[in-house]
């Protein structure tokens, strides 16, 4: 017999432990995979999803604050209000100019 017992669960705990890496590695791929890296660097930016569409999202971070923004045809219900300050154009070669007003 040896002096040494080995206790049943100590299995359980290496596979959490491999299970926290794991969804550690899923995490950082998917940010990678979604060009999202910039959500992680202390500059300000502002991302927008669905352009021209009608469930188009604006997304800013301001400092240490994220802003999210969904335009709406109603603009009195909503409770950001914007205003037109220019035009973008996209020309064929898939540059974008903004036109300021």
């Amino acid at each position: 017999m040896s002096g040494e017992d080995t206790d049943p669960l100590s299995v359980i705990v290496n596979l959490f432990d491999v299970a926290m890496v794991f969804a550690v590695a899923l995490m950082v791929a998917m940010v990678m995979h979604m060009n999202m890296t910039e959500v992680f660097t202390q500059e300000d930016y502002t991302i927008v999803k669905n352009p021209g569409k009608d469930n188009m999202e604006i997304i800013t971070k301001e400092g240490g604050k994220i802003n999210k923004y969904t335009p709406s045809n109603d603009q009195s219900s909503s409770q950001k209000k914007g205003r037109k300050v220019g035009i973008a154009y996209e020309l064929d070669n898939g540059e974008i100019i903004y036109v300021p007003e």
